[in-house]
């Protein structure tokens, strides 16, 4: 079942000083939330995280729920996430939930390095 796959969380320096990228692959689904939610608070967050979500073909309500709290735990510390090549599947997620309206979005990961 597509929900119960493993979810695979890759993170890199990004291009621009105190950007870290984190490129995600499989569902962010119940299952994966709490190994996402360990990995993205490791440590103080980056002056700019980018979400790479182009490997990312399902997401529930606890994924995005994982999402939109990184987004306020950056806020509160003063630094910025970026939600970046959302497939469209995902993209209907966060279009019924307005969360694209809230959080910035980038169509791919270049364009948002480009924005930190």
């Amino acid at each position: 079942m597509l929900s119960d796959a493993p979810l695979s969380i890759e993170s890199r320096e990004g291009k621009a000083s105190g950007t870290r990228v984190f490129h995600l692959t499989g569902p962010i689904t119940l299952p994966n939330v709490f190994a996402l939610q360990s990995e993205l608070r490791n440590g103080e967050p980056p002056q700019v995280s980018i979400l790479d979500l182009a490997g990312v073909p399902y997401m529930d309500s606890a994924g995005m729920g994982a999402i939109v709290n990184y987004y306020t735990h950056c806020e509160r510390k003063g630094s910025h996430l970026i939600v970046a090549a959302v497939s469209n599947r995902v993209m209907e997620l966060f279009t019924l939930t307005k969360v694209n309206k809230i959080i910035p979005m980038a169509a791919t990961v270049a364009e948002a390095e480009a924005r930190a």
